[in-house]
């Protein structure tokens, strides 16, 4: 299948370079989870970081009509966003943030994850002093030691707040370290300390709300605790959160990452391309070409010389380090035969950086590879400054 050079691609007019979003592969990926998760439990899609990236106004839209019912983030700020852009569906913050937000907690209805007394207590007198009942998610620390209230701690810190009317517990949850590696001795030990907890809890006659402790691999791998909702983050975007998840669920890439060629030039035979001149022309005949994308806009500066692009179909290879603002790459590099000339490079042509063009593909886990890093950060980075076009 021949790949694309001009017609039918959509892309933004003031910079020749844009994130592609495809809703319906969203949509998609949404169904495949409501099928891996049991019947009557509840969903929340992790749409923090702007939903990785893919625009978290946009996809919280298409996945609340998919059946996902709340939404959960990372900072004040992006549940402040969502609420002036129409969404008033149940909003969690993923961390207790500082007293000083609780103000624009309780003004906007987002319920933060609580794990001090000091904090849920001005979160309930504020809310009490608007008329109002502040819901919140108690987050249990059992065994991955970033947030949450010790396990041992539990009751006595439910026991120190409870008798607070501006205060709602709306859930309780933890957060698996391991739960991408079956038959893990610590993803056990967690489990067995946060059934323990609630027990706990439920033993003192204290409500829990919402019980949830399954995140993307949890969901995929461990249906046995998906209790009442299960978080589904990174494989919503069509994204493998591990390798052995992959034999298990079927997921489309949403991202793709694109641009066009704002000049093309044949060098001469040892010209140098790019600062510090780290690729060199090695003969006649090769074109480079230049493209407005760059480490600015998420493009790694590590992947100089070392990544693909596509063009018609075909790859190409990067050379020259990556800019600011814009890389370069070379037609007609046959090193080791490789890389097969795609034909004249023109002004204005597609370049993929990331997704599907013909039967090529390049992948944020190919790039992520290149990086020895994890295909979350790469889409993630990509949001940063890149138009979003939706399709």
């Amino acid at each position: 299948m021949e790949g694309t050079r001009m017609s039918g691609v959509q892309c933004p007019d003031n910079r020749w370079s844009w994130v592609e979003i495809d809703l319906s592969a969203l949509r998609r990926n949404a169904r495949a989870f409501r099928e891996q998760i049991n019947r009557g439990t509840q969903m929340m899609a992790v749409i923090k970081s702007d939903a990785y990236g893919h625009g978290a106004v946009a996809c919280a839209k298409v996945l609340h009509s998919a059946g996902f019912s709340q939404f959960a983030v990372a900072t004040v700020d992006e549940g402040v966003a969502l609420r002036k852009a129409g969404i008033d569906w149940p909003i969690l913050i993923l961390s207790e943030p500082p007293a000083t937000a609780v103000p624009t907690l309780v003004e906007y209805d987002i319920m933060p994850s609580v794990y001090t007394v000091d904090f849920a207590l001005a979160l309930g007198e504020a809310a009490a002093a608007a008329g109002k009942v502040a819901k919140y998610h108690l987050a249990l620390d059992t065994g991955m030691t970033r947030i949450g209230v010790r396990r041992e701690d539990v009751v006595d810190v439910r026991r120190a707040i409870d008798f607070h009317r501006g205060l709602e517990c709306a859930g309780t949850f933890t957060h698996f370290a391991t739960a991408d590696e079956p038959g893990d001795w610590d993803f056990e030990l967690q489990r067995s300390r946060f059934d323990e907890a609630v027990a706990a809890l439920r033993g003192a006659g204290l409500e829990t709300g919402l019980v949830h402790c399954d995140n993307t691999p949890g969901t995929i791998l461990h249906k046995d605790c998906q209790y009442d909702m299960c978080r589904v983050g990174i494989g919503l975007y069509g994204l493998q959160p591990a390798e052995s998840t992959a034999p298990r669920i079927s997921l489309e890439p949403v991202m793709s990452v694109r641009g066009r060629v704002t000049r093309v030039v044949y060098p001469q035979v040892g010209d140098g391309v790019g600062y510090g001149l780290t690729w060199r022309v090695p003969r006649r005949g090769v074109q480079v070409a230049t493209v407005p994308i760059g480490y600015a806009d998420g493009l790694s500066r590590a992947l100089s010389n070392r990544m693909d692009v596509i063009v018609a179909g075909r790859r190409c290879r990067q050379v020259g380090r990556i800019c600011m603002d814009q890389f370069m790459f070379a037609n007609d590099v046959n090193e080791a035969k490789v890389y097969k000339p795609v034909g004249p490079i023109e002004y204005g042509d597609l370049v993929t950086v990331m997704g599907r063009d013909g039967d090529e593909e390049i992948t944020a886990d190919e790039l992520a590879g290149l990086l020895d890093t994890i295909n979350y950060e790469v889409v993630c980075d990509f949001g940063l400054r890149l138009q979003r076009v939706y399709v």
